[in-house]
C-alpha cells in the first residue's frame, strides 16, 4: 500500500511539474520581435476559459512607443494617443495612459510571423494576427 502511495505522488508531482512546463512564458529576446502592426482578434479571461470576446483593435509598435487604433466604443471608434513601451526581464511592459509611470505588463504565450500571444500579470490572454 505505501509503494502505491508513494508511486501515486510521483506520478501527480510529474505531472504537475510537466503541465507547468507546457504554460510556461516565452521571454521576449527583444523588440524586434514585436515592431509593426498587430490586429486584436480576441480576448479571454484565461488560458481555459471558453468565453471568448472578439476584438477590432489595432496596435503599432514602432520607435519604442505603441499607438492602439480602432478600440469599439459604444457604437463608434476611438484611437488612443502613442504611449511608451519596453521590454525588461522578457516582459512587456506598455505605458498606462495618462499614468507614464505605471505599467500594462505581458508576457509572451506563442509568437510567429503571422500569430502572437500575450498573456497579462492576472492570466488574461490577447491573440493577435500579423498585420
Amino acid at each position: 500500500m505505501k509503494i502505491l502511495n508513494f508511486t501515486a505522488r510521483v506520478l501527480v508531482f510529474g505531472l504537475s511539474t510537466f503541465a507547468g512546463l507546457v504554460n510556461a512564458d516565452i521571454p521576449f529576446e527583444s523588440d524586434r520581435q514585436i515592431q509593426g502592426s498587430w490586429k486584436l482578434d480576441s480576448t479571454k479571461q484565461s488560458a481555459k476559459s471558453n468565453q471568448v470576446m472578439t476584438r477590432e483593435d489595432t496596435w503599432t509598435f514602432k520607435d519604442g512607443s505603441v499607438a492602439i487604433t480602432h478600440i469599439p466604443r459604444d457604437g463608434g471608434y476611438y484611437d488612443q494617443a502613442p504611449v511608451k513601451y519596453v521590454i525588461e526581464e522578457g516582459k512587456l511592459k506598455i505605458s498606462i495612459q495618462g499614468r507614464p509611470s505605471r505599467f500594462d505588463v505581458f508576457s509572451l504565450v506563442e509568437i510567429d510571423e503571422k500569430n502572437m500571444v500575450l498573456k497579462t500579470k492576472y492570466g488574461n490572454i490577447y491573440q493577435f494576427t500579423k498585420k
